[in-house]
């Protein structure tokens, strides 16, 4: 493989580790293992385990943040269908997963937050990102009179990631999808109609 192959490769197979036991507990001589990458060439591709998981952080940054766009932007369906469509979505990951990975995003939130600077700054621009999708959304809602003239859409989109990472985080401890059907059902019975 080349460097930027390897390097690429290297990245994705630790994506998929820390996905599934988290930061702290993936070893980089495991990664290295994956990957079938000789374990003294991890400082030839990343200078520290932390530009590592940086380099994780900007890989699902940028899969989730296209994803979610995409779909936000989807004019075949009216504002609101569109972020029905991305929690419905999410819903079918999490149960295809059955409950195991939840957001990598919102897991390394949850686990690397109160113990590295520059993970927290990051996965919080993150999480910035994807509530201005969502307000964006939720702008053309309101404008199509589908919500009403004066909802906060920037609070609206900063509660539905924050009800959506907490009903993924809930999911995974329980081992069970109800609690993401339960904040789907409640967003669009309650909150959004």
């Amino acid at each position: 493989m080349e460097k930027k192959d390897t390097r690429s490769e290297i990245i994705r197979i630790g994506t998929e580790l820390i996905s599934r036991q988290g930061y702290t507990a993936t070893g980089i001589d495991l990664v290295l293992k994956e990957a079938g990458v000789p374990k003294g060439s991890f400082y030839h591709y990343f200078k520290s385990k932390e530009e590592f998981g940086l380099a994780v952080i900007e890989l699902s940054a940028d899969y989730y943040g296209q994803r979610i766009l995409a779909l936000l932007q989807d004019r075949a369906l009216s504002p609101l269908g569109r972020i029905r469509r991305l929690l419905d979505g999410s819903l079918e990951r999490l149960s295809q997963e059955q409950c195991s990975k939840g957001c990598l995003i919102g897991n390394l939130g949850q686990e690397m937050a109160d113990q590295n600077e520059r993970f927290r700054a990051r996965l919080d621009e993150v999480f910035a990102d994807w509530k201005q999708m969502l307000a964006g959304c939720l702008r053309e809602a309101r404008a199509c009179d589908e919500l009403a003239a004066d909802v906060d859409v920037d609070a609206l989109a900063s509660f539905i990631l924050s009800g959506w990472e907490g009903a993924i985080l809930r999911a995974k401890v329980m081992k069970s999808a109800q609690p993401l059907q339960d904040f789907i059902q409640v967003l669009f019975s309650a909150t959004l109609r």
